[in-house]
């Protein structure tokens, strides 16, 4: 009876995603007889390094690992393969501190093996995505190290360094995501440094154009190097309100104890858009794709990081979706149409290595077994792009 019930109901969700894009809606540069690129026909699959395939018995994860099981990747039908931060770092955010983008963390591995994974991976099919930290690097990365050196440094200006508003006072009241304020004060040069998440996590000033040439040239290093392309990571935040504006509080407190506030002067600021268009530039001459991390809260905001004419991302993730936590039609059926209505190719989400695995979501306690087999129906049947 029970299974009767969750068949009903993936047959009643698959119905409701049936849909037929629009002209404007089909990308252009086809690749396939129906106007579709590879990443419109593709399943993306998120690999986390460090818990994936250990090849060499340490009890960490690696690019060989991950090599070596390409065949049974390419047997469960995955297309891409998005790996989680491989890159040098101190770990102090899991990866998401880099404090090196052009080189591999010894852990995972080195270089070389960077290039035989994507070199294998390209014999089967599969292409390579990696994860881009655009909002910030690691506080061991040698641009910051040089910019807290002194009020003088050749990179002070590559991050957010303000003067704070009395004795022991940061800049302003904005509240970091990882709880407390965003602005760590150093001793040596007498400033506050800015970061939105981890105080090792600094923000990287992406109004120097400095700043701006060197990510682009590490998206073209990497472009260059095998990747297919990349899940950009936190873009909601590259920019700052250059004034400093406190932030509105709101009523209550934050999960941390924290005031509540309006991200108003320091989340989606119209300025990220302009990135994002010179970062879809770079990736268009190499045939590559753009995934963002977008938290949205409705169908329009979304558009925006399409882009006019979709010139910016081609795959902005569909966090909505995840906040439909329990089996409801009537629940998916919105969040399908209203994303179906979207300017750009869907990207629904339904969980990542922030969000609870769908299994443990849905699941009943008796029957996720079955619930995981209808879920992975709907997902895969629905219009869009698949991030497993």
């Amino acid at each position: 009876m029970m299974q009767r019930k969750f068949l009903c109901i993936l047959s009643f969700l698959f119905l409701l995603s049936a849909w037929v894009p629009t002209a404007a809606q089909t990308a252009s540069n086809a690749s396939d007889a129906e106007g579709h690129q590879w990443w419109q026909n593709a399943v993306f699959y998120e690999i986390y390094p460090r818990s994936f395939a250990d090849s060499n018995n340490d009890g960490v994860g690696d690019l060989k690992g991950i090599t070596s099981k390409l065949d049974y990747l390419k047997k469960l039908g995955v297309d891409a393969i998005w790996i989680s931060p491989c890159f040098p770092s101190p770990q102090k955010d899991f990866g998401y501190d880099v404090s090196d983008y052009e080189n591999i963390d010894p852990m995972y591995g080195t270089l070389a093996d960077f290039d035989k994974l994507a070199r294998e991976a390209r014999k089967r099919g599969i292409r390579i995505i990696l994860d881009f930290v655009v909002n910030h690097t690691s506080d061991q990365h040698k641009w910051f190290l040089d910019s807290k050196a002194s009020r003088t440094a050749e990179h002070r200006d590559w991050y957010i360094w303000r003067d704070g508003k009395g004795p022991g006072q940061p800049p302003n009241n904005w509240i970091s995501d990882f709880g407390g304020s965003a602005w760590t004060f150093d001793p040596a040069t007498n400033q506050y440094y800015y970061h939105y998440f981890e105080a090792a996590q600094p923000d990287l000033n992406w109004r120097n154009p400095a700043v701006k040439d060197a990510m682009f040239d590490v998206e073209r290093w990497w472009l260059k190097r095998g990747a297919a392309g990349f899940r950009l990571d936190a873009v909601d935040t590259l920019f700052e309100d250059p004034d400093l504006h406190d932030n509105p509080v709101l009523p209550g407190q934050t999960a941390l104890g924290d005031p509540k506030e309006e991200n108003k002067y320091n989340d989606k600021l119209p300025e990220v858009h302009d990135v994002l268009r010179e970062l879809r530039k770079i990736a268009d001459e190499h045939n590559g794709v753009l995934i963002g991390e977008t938290w949205t809260d409705d169908v329009g905001e979304l558009n925006r990081y399409y882009g006019d004419g979709n010139n910016e991302l081609q795959l902005p993730m569909d966090f909505l979706f995840t906040m439909v936590n329990k089996l409801s039609p009537a629940e998916f059926r919105k969040q399908i149409a209203a994303v179906n209505s979207a300017s750009g190719w869907p990207t629904f989400v339904i969980s990542n290595h922030d969000i609870i695995r769908s299994y443990d979501r849905y699941g009943d306690g008796q029957h996720n077994d079955q619930i995981a087999k209808l879920m992975a129906g709907l997902y895969l049947t629905l219009r869009g792009t698949p991030i497993m």
